[in-house]
């Protein structure tokens, strides 16, 4: 039943996304020729390039985490699950110091609004991620025991689903 909720719940996640990329390409297609971006907007598409590149690894962590965890072997899952943290934490100061070089804020224009809306609202789902991998991770190694298999095997679908949108998002802004 975990799983089948979890899965609606992605779903529905799916729709949010799906308005913010609708937001975009509207907003992309009422601007001028030429301005969009506007001018001033310098977007680092090689290192964010390679955040994802970290952030998609991330994905075959979450995956080991998972497989070692199914197979009993807690201590694995939970040092998998560091590794994708580590990798996800990178992510998001890549994120950071990202924001922190713009000359643009949400308020410039309507491309920094849509801009900060979308990359943000994708960084707060990393950082959701995170902490429920470290959660979970926290309760397996507890005085419980409890299995790390079945809150695992969700995560998994949770992170390869932001790190999907994420792919779709840096296409989209960084690459189109």
């Amino acid at each position: 039943m975990l799983a089948v909720g979890t899965v609606v719940w992605l779903a529905s996640e799916l729709m949010f996304f799906s308005g913010l990329f609708a937001a975009w390409f509207l907003l992309r297609s009422v601007a001028e020729p030429g301005a969009w971006p506007p001018a001033g907007v310098e977007l680092e598409p090689l290192r964010t390039g390679l955040a994802t590149v970290v952030l998609v690894a991330s994905s075959l962590s979450m995956h080991a985490a998972t497989r070692a965890a199914e197979h009993g072997d807690a201590r694995s899952a939970r040092r998998w699950v560091v590794v994708t943290i580590a990798a996800g934490g990178a992510f998001l100061a890549n994120q950071g110091l990202e924001y922190a070089g713009f000359e643009f804020t949400l308020t410039s224009h309507a491309y920094g609004s849509i801009f900060y809306l979308m990359t943000g609202f994708h960084g707060l789902h990393v950082l959701g991620g995170l902490g429920l991998m470290a959660a979970i991770a926290g309760v397996g190694s507890g005085r419980t025991k409890a299995s790390l298999a079945e809150g695992l095997t969700v995560t998994e679908y949770y992170w390869h689903f932001v790190d999907v949108v994420w792919i779709a998002m840096f296409l989209t802004v960084y690459i189109l």
